[in-house]
């Protein structure tokens, strides 16, 4: 099939709803816009490798190369592989199954947990049946971070039981106190000693994702989350209770993790439903309101766990790499399928596919399912260990959903990133082909720091963080030609990057 004519088989394709949509949200509560600064738009927190590094960097602009050939001016083999991958996507639901299969096994897969090892296990099992090249474990040691009991309830003015997560990382700890809320970070700086004895409520609201700019507003709210808990308690604080970072909410609290600075005492934190927080906030604007806070959390020592790697092995160059993948851990709560199980499926079908179809590159792909992304990074900093010497001429990381494909975002130099540009076009019969400056991975940081080149998959996003870190992730949520078609062009991608 010409990719003319997949080009219209999929717009066909596309144009008709997936057994599995979810496009249309639900009505949810929505935080209000405020003012943005500080970082890129559409950036996140996961620009470096923190503990919970959480997501890359998203590109806002859709930035095309004016010189973008038409697809017959590229080379046959690049158009023969678009055409190849297309069709075999169309239709195709392998990786919603596999997906299927991890989250309904496994569940959550939090670092530290049995059901993490039997996951990853799981994995390299299926790159073997999928006839891959030396699948193999490779072992991280993790942190072992467990939630425990929790509960939080107003006593006074009135009495109500609120939702919340204890955000990852925390301390444990039994706490009563006046609630004293703040709308940022800074205003707990403002207030300073006011604040001392009090549990501090960080009710600061994330905007509704902006269409026209791709913006999540994820990266300049999430602070709340990562630094909330150092702050309150450089002031004095006995506990802080954050807003959910996420602009829509059924009463799903999302957690995700901390950052303790060393030297500061370390005081126990959660996050509120954004429902519960304005409670909170309108109960404190009457007068004088009591918060029971309980949390069982505790850090035991670390784990034995492991990176899940594969290969295709290149044909001329196969000591050069080009890294696919994404992360294999997730926290407790929903079962991880959109973060970041998606991710890891489409990584593993991308390279079924590829073998499927004869399609070996002259450079090998690796697949490789990063452990510990959530709450370390500690995968990625023993995979960089253990293979920052080997040549790797590019990393693509999926860890940004599974919605709608929508193309990459390409962190190199402009000459890198214009050269990547003229292969737009084989990526229309995907849905894919917007190729933009910034992108990458929380978990191949270490490579771009290396000066490799990374990319990020990036999806649609728009209802991203509606499920992020909360009991919403589960499978129910994602469509299957999304996904599909998301590994089809990672396939692409990896096999455009080992083939050149």
């Amino acid at each position: 099939m010409r990719l003319a004519s997949c080009l219209l088989l999929a717009a066909a394709v596309s144009a008709c709803p997936a057994p599995k949509s979810s496009e249309t949200a639900p009505p949810m509560i929505r935080g209000e816009s405020m003012p943005v600064g500080g970082m890129p738009p559409g950036s996140h927190a996961g620009a470096g490798p923190v503990f919970g590094g959480d997501k890359p960097s998203l590109p806002s602009a859709t930035a095309v190369s004016a010189t973008t050939p038409r697809v017959d001016e590229l080379p046959p083999v690049f158009v023969d592989a678009a055409e190849r991958l297309t069709a075999a996507a169309l239709g195709r639901t392998r990786a919603w199954e596999l997906l299927a299969v991890l989250s309904d096994t496994f569940g959550h897969r939090l670092s530290g947990s049995r059901s993490l090892e039997k996951a990853i296990d799981w994995t390299i099992a299926q790159m073997k049946r999928d006839g891959l090249d030396n699948p193999r474990r490779e072992k991280v040691m993790v942190p072992h971070w467990v939630r425990g009991a929790e509960r939080a309830r107003v006593v006074a003015p009135i009495e109500r039981d609120l939702v919340i997560l204890g955000l990852g990382g925390t301390v444990g700890g039994k706490v009563r106190g006046e609630v004293a809320v703040v709308e940022s970070l800074a205003e707990i700086v403002t207030r300073g000693a006011e604040l001392r004895d009090k549990i501090v409520v960080v009710n600061q609201a994330m905007p509704r994702f902006d269409h026209a700019r791709n913006e999540t507003h994820y990266g300049d709210t999430v602070r709340i989350r990562g630094s909330g808990a150092t702050e309150a308690a450089k002031v004095g604080a006995r506990a802080v209770l954050v807003r959910s970072v996420t602009a829509n909410s059924l009463r799903s609290p999302h957690t995700g993790a901390l950052r303790y600075e060393d030297g500061v005492k370390k005081i126990p934190a959660a996050a509120l439903t954004l429902e519960d927080a304005e409670l909170l906030a309108r109960l404190a604007r009457r007068g004088k309101t009591t918060v029971e806070l309980s949390l069982g959390a505790k850090t035991l020592p670390d784990s034995v766990s492991g990176n899940a790697i594969a290969e295709l092995r290149g044909r001329e160059l196969p000591d050069e790499i080009v890294v696919i993948g994404g992360h294999i851990d997730s926290w407790d709560v929903g079962d991880g399928s959109t973060d970041d199980g998606g991710g890891c499926m489409m990584a593993i079908e991308a390279a079924a596919l590829l073998k499927e179809l004869g399609l070996v590159p002259r450079r090998t792909i690796r697949v490789v399912l990063f452990t510990n992304e959530e709450n370390g990074l500690r995968g990625a900093k023993a995979y960089h260990a253990a293979h920052g010497k080997e040549k790797h001429v590019a990393a693509i990381e999926a860890d940004t959903g599974s919605g709608a494909p929508r193309g990459f975002g390409i962190s190199g130099t402009p000459e890198q990133v214009a050269a990547l540009q003229r292969f737009a076009p084989l990526f229309d019969g995907l849905g894919a082909s917007v190729l933009e400056a910034g992108g990458g991975g929380a978990d191949i940081s270490p490579l771009t720091k290396d000066g490799v080149l990374s990319l990020g998959l990036h999806p649609d996003v728009s209802a991203y963080f509606d499920l992020h870190h909360s009991p919403a992730d589960t499978f129910d949520k994602i469509d299957p030609d999304h996904l599909e078609r998301n590994a089809a062009a990672m396939a692409l991608m990896a096999f455009v990057l080992a083939e050149r």
